[in-house]
């Protein structure tokens, strides 16, 4: 094992290999789109990916609220039996 590998970060009480760290950085390749979509040869460093994921949550974020936004314009559009249809549809399981 090289030194490089061998080191650790003390964070919180805990310690975070860098090991650890390239495997959650594998982790966020295969969920972030941005990150999942380059190709294998293309290096990203845990920055990068952590920037990447940051930027993809407060996109996220932001659709979740756009679509909120258009849920609720519909809702209050619509009459109580489609209202009360569409909550149904929300609430299923």
């Amino acid at each position: 094992m090289s030194s490089r590998r061998s080191r650790s970060r003390q964070t919180g009480g805990s310690m975070i290999t860098d090991d650890q760290i390239n495997d959650i950085v594998v982790q966020l390749h295969r969920i972030v789109p941005e990150l999942g979509n380059r190709r294998p040869s293309d290096k990203v460093s845990a920055s990068r990916a952590l920037q990447e994921t940051c930027s993809y949550i407060r996109n996220l974020h932001k659709e979740v609220d756009d679509l909120s936004e258009r849920l609720t314009q519909l809702l209050e559009s619509a009459d109580s039996a489609q209202a009360a249809f569409i909550r149904s549809l929300l609430t299923t399981p």
